[in-house]
């Protein structure tokens, strides 16, 4: 088998897969902000705070990648850009969900 289908073997592990998908604090707030529906870069570099373009960019085009968001552009003058999750994406609510409750609650015990 080649090394580039070997690369694209999913972990065995479905908790590993998760974390392969939504694998730093960028994407978890990406996924985060966009939950409610569509939003433009500027609206999301805003709602996310310390995150540099190069960055974010970045997050972005891999989570378009595997499937998470879709990023639609508009063609206007200047052009319109907004990302919004896909199905596959949106299927990751009650994963934040269970992520909000365990901080809050931890949050309130420290």
């Amino acid at each position: 088998m080649s090394e580039a289908i070997q690369e694209k073997r999913l972990p065995a592990c479905p908790v590993e897969v998760t974390l392969t998908l939504i694998s730093n604090k960028w994407k978890v707030l990406i996924l985060r902000d966009l939950l409610p529906g569509a939003k433009r870069f500027g609206e999301l570099k805003k709602s996310i705070g310390t995150v540099t373009q190069k960055v974010l960019t970045a997050q972005l085009r891999e989570m378009e990648a595997s499937g998470l968001l879709t990023r639609t552009v508009y063609a206007e003058v200047p052009p319109r850009v907004e990302y919004a999750l896909t199905e596959l994406g949106s299927s990751l609510k009650p994963v934040l969900d269970a992520m909000q409750a365990w901080g809050s609650d931890y949050q309130a015990k420290h």
